[in-house]
């Protein structure tokens, strides 16, 4: 009996290999397998690196989003990705969601509404496997004078210290502030406590002068598919 070999990228024709297609075909005719090859260079005895990459997108649900939120531990786990193909990986995902934020947002990073709030938090809050709180505060004529994380909690909640949150706004001089949250399980439906915590910002920023302009909660859909929910657009703020 014959034993099948699996081949590795330098036996197959040139036209075939990941790096060679994009450079002759350019890089939109790859697959997101391809490209994930293209980084790690290298599969392992008897698994092709195009074949690792796609074993590696397969574990997560063939989506890059969910593939960004897997750290090393959890890469580390297929064989041949220890230290510097797991590395690579995590860092081209995270230049991503970067490139994403920059895209998202115009150079004097102005805020104008629930789109561009989410597009300028998406970065940080998408990959988190626990909730995170931050708040963004601004001029009045929009502009980001700086963010800072609020606080940070469990897969469910995360309390939130409003006397942190204006006090860090005061000292920002902001005359508007926007907050956002993630939610880890995938929903966008706000708790009672979201509803609750909007209220309660809300009612004491006008105390103090400050606006709340807008809340957004940014979760992970099953599809891995990032979006929001806007308590401004939905008519609470």
């Amino acid at each position: 009996m014959i034993e099948k070999k699996t081949l590795t990228v330098k036996d197959w024709a040139n036209e075939d290999k990941p790096r060679e297609r994009l450079l002759s075909q350019g890089k939109k005719q790859l697959t997101d397998a391809e490209l994930l090859a293209i980084l790690m260079r290298t599969g392992v005895p008897g698994k092709s690196v195009v074949e690792l990459a796609k074993e590696i997108l397969a574990s997560a649900g063939n989506s890059l989003v969910n593939l960004s939120r897997m750290d090393y531990s959890q890469l580390r786990v297929f064989k041949g990705m220890a230290g510097a193909k797991a590395a690579t990986l995590m860092a081209a995902l995270e230049l991503g969601w970067r490139m994403h934020s920059e895209a998202g947002n115009n150079t004097e990073n102005i805020i104008t509404d629930s789109k561009s709030l989410y597009n300028y938090m998406l970065p940080t809050l998408a990959d988190l496997d626990h909730e995170e709180f931050w708040a963004v505060f601004m001029n009045n004529r929009n502009k980001v004078l700086g963010r800072q994380r609020i606080s940070v909690g469990g897969q469910t909640d995360t309390g939130v210290d409003a006397r942190i949150l204006f006090r860090a706004a005061l000292d920002a001089k902001a005359t508007t502030i926007a907050v956002a949250h993630n939610h880890p399980s995938g929903t966008l439906k706000p708790s009672v406590s979201d509803r609750n915590l909007t209220r309660r910002l809300n009612e004491a920023g006008n105390l103090l002068g400050i606006k709340l302009a807008e809340h957004i909660i940014v979760a992970i859909g099953p599809k891995g598919v990032p979006d929001y929910y806007s308590f401004h657009d939905e008519g609470m703020l």
